[in-house]
């Protein structure tokens, strides 16, 4: 009944220590330490190595993911087949998203950016700024974490809209839905916040053509993964003026690499994927949680739709 540990960027020291605080009866070990792989029942992940889940432990019953997608694990052609993958819903990991996006659209609403550059210049050059019921942000994407955007945003005053594949009815906010559905949400967005998986369908979805149906001069937040956006038509939509900025907390190819053109160019944020994480003193609870359904016998909660891709 052993629980396997693999992640270059999250400690196992605290996800041992939260572990065994959760769920002491529940041996855990690193990847790398010597034990018998027949006895692992559980593994939590972050981008395992290819192969080596289903190579390696047999008996394995539930994969967890480390992260709140699932993609990392699905580009695996060898993965186990017929065990739940189990996304992480945890609410330190939203708070972290949702704190980063409230953060970047402050920033671009109270246009911090701006008022950075006339520091530099020491320019004092005063200006009127929009209250937030007269700035809308859009999400895309209205899952937990969306949602949760939207509630802490519409505390704050701004003008909402959201977007999703299905129909969404969320209270102040104006949702729309599907493919027909997009370009009304994007004709009335000054601040676009993705937040969406990244699957098939989504691949590539901020590009050239969703640019320009945004007002010119909106700004564009992505906290979803890499794999969304065209990092060309990004910087294409910013030298032109049809984006005025752009906070990118996902990349392609991460680390970004060095000779990226986003590290320099003026009105690129670069974050290097850490907009939201499992916290193991929380996380360690729900992984807990549902490993005890596992042993009663019951699914595992927040299972991933392989055929969705999330």
């Amino acid at each position: 009944m052993t629980l396997i540990f693999k992640s270059n960027v999250d400690s196992w020291p605290a996800w041992r220590t939260a572990l065994e605080d959760a769920a002491p009866d529940v041996p855990c070990r690193n990847w790398d330490d010597p034990g018998d792989d027949a006895a692992v029942e559980y593994a939590l992940v972050w981008k395992p190595p290819v192969g080596e889940l289903r190579r390696r432990f047999p008996n394995l019953k539930t994969i967890f993911s480390l992260g709140a997608g699932v993609d990392h694990l699905l580009v695996d052609p060898d993965l186990p087949a017929g065990i739940p993958i189990v996304r992480m819903v945890e609410p330190e990991l939203t708070r972290g998203m949702v704190e980063y996006v409230a953060l970047h659209v402050l920033r671009y609403h109270r246009e911090t950016p701006l008022l950075e550059d006339q520091q530099r210049r020491r320019e004092w050059r005063e200006m009127a700024t929009p209250t937030a019921p007269k700035r809308r942000v859009g999400i895309m994407g209205l899952g937990v974490i969306g949602q949760d955007c939207l509630r802490v945003l519409s505390a704050l005053g701004f003008a909402l809209s959201g977007w999703s594949r299905t129909a969404k009815d969320i209270s102040g906010v104006t949702c729309h839905h599907g493919r027909d559905g997009l370009a009304n949400f994007l004709t009335e967005v000054e601040i676009l916040v993705c937040v969406l998986p990244y699957t098939a369908a989504t691949e590539n979805i901020l590009n050239r053509d969703l640019f320009a149906q945004l007002p010119r001069g909106a700004y564009l937040i992505n906290v979803g993964r890499g794999g969304l956006q065209d990092e060309d038509d990004i910087l294409a939509a910013l030298d032109s003026g049809q984006l005025a900025g752009a906070t990118l907390d996902v990349f392609r190819q991460e680390p970004l690499p060095e000779d990226h053109a986003f590290w320099a160019h003026p009105n690129v944020t670069v974050t290097p994927h850490n907009a939201g994480t499992a916290q193991p003193w929380s996380a360690a609870g729900a992984v807990a949680a549902n490993i005890e359904r596992i042993r009663r016998g019951d699914a595992p909660l927040n299972i991933a739709d392989l055929s969705e891709g999330y």
